[in-house]
């Protein structure tokens, strides 16, 4: 007897197919899932398909990654995947359903490898952000629920609910945010161990409304690279590749880092800040605005949109924001404001003690 389909996977399906890359007739659209997120990739394969689209759908199976980096030699890690490349330049569309059964799959393989993969394909990811239009899902798991300290189905609810709402409200909430911080010059962020400052003179910031990620829920901006000044402890565990590196500190000076320290796994952040040249600047200054999402579930995609925190990524900057900094890292770190923490804009308050006050 074939399960009833959880009808929120129907409406999430309608939301990444319709709203958020827009699927048009002779589209050709790439849907990469996870195994345990099939029903929903299915979903929006139909749903391509009734748009007049042309969808594949690529499978990730468990372990998969774990087997690549645990036996790819260094010339495997460091020869370009010409075919993947073609099809991405003949890609309008990609639909990311992450669904992980092991978030800590890797763990234990060497960073050194993974940076080395990254450099690799960094120019077939710039070409999907800059290039395509794409959306990140996280479809809920075990092992995701067990990450975020709940249950399947209350992580399920906690998921929807995010998910699910009016999304040009939320454009609208975000379009005053943006406005401020175009017309701004000079950040300031202030906190618990915390005193950044940086420029975004000539810069644009980015309304996220739910175009690129989902659950979305953010406004963000690229930093002048070279001006950032200052120090900033992050109060969540900052995860990159499945690594956990716990209280992050880290002290800039003419935008570049110069000094990085954690409890946990400092090695792992020192080895990818050292990734390359543009990995020790910043590239995004982020200003998450979903308050349906009040609980840290050690996953960035829902992370980085809490109301009440800032997030700042280390490497890539995305050219959408007038950012130039070149990285194969792109990596989010989350500044929790909620208590005793602000963001001023050319000394006007943004945001304080996390709320938005614009």
């Amino acid at each position: 007897m074939m399960r009833k389909m959880d009808l929120r996977i129907n409406k999430a399906a309608e939301i990444l197919v319709n709203y958020s890359t827009k699927i048009q007739k002779n589209d050709y659209v790439q849907i990469q899932t996870e195994l345990e997120g099939k029903d929903l990739a299915l979903e929006c394969y139909k749903l391509c398909l009734k748009n007049g689209a042309y969808p594949t759908i690529k499978i990730n199976l468990p372990s998969q990654n774990y087997i690549y980096y645990k036996n790819a030699s260094m010339e495997q890690l460091k020869r370009f995947p010409k075919i993947s490349y073609y099809e991405t330049k003949n890609t309008d569309a990609f639909i990311f359903i992450r669904g992980s059964s092991n978030t800590k799959e890797l763990t234990n393989i060497d960073s050194k490898k993974i940076a080395i993969r990254m450099k690799t394909t960094e120019k077939i990811n710039q070409h999907r952000v800059d290039k395509t239009k794409w959306v990140v899902f996280n479809y809920p798991t075990n092992a995701l629920a067990q990450d975020s300290e709940m249950s399947l189905p209350e992580f399920e609810d906690f998921v929807y609910n995010c998910v699910i709402q009016d999304w040009e409200l939320m454009g609208k909430k975000n379009e005053k945010i943006k406005n401020m911080l175009d017309k701004g010059k000079n950040v300031h962020i202030i906190g618990k161990d915390t005193d950044l400052k940086f420029s975004i003179k000539g810069r644009k910031a980015i309304n996220c409304s739910g175009e690129f990620n989902m659950p979305d829920g953010e406004v963000f901006i690229a930093p002048v690279e070279n001006t950032v000044e200052g120090y900033i402890r992050y109060d969540f565990p900052a995860i990159y590749n499945g690594k956990e590196v716990d209280d992050v500190r880290l002290k800039f000076k003419n935008g570049r880092v110069i000094k990085a320290e954690a409890k946990k796994n400092e090695d792992f952040l020192k080895a990818m800040i050292n990734t390359d040249k543009g990995s020790h600047y910043l590239g995004e200054f982020g200003i998450g605005t979903n308050y349906k999402i009040d609980k840290f579930t050690k996953h960035i995609l829902f992370d980085e949109k809490i109301g009440g925190t800032i997030h700042l990524a280390l490497g890539m900057a995305y050219k959408q924001g007038g950012g130039r900094n070149k990285s194969a890292v792109h990596w989010d770190m989350i500044k929790d404001l909620r208590e005793n923490g602000k963001v001023l804009i050319d000394g006007k308050v943004l945001e304080e003690n996390g709320k938005i006050m614009v």
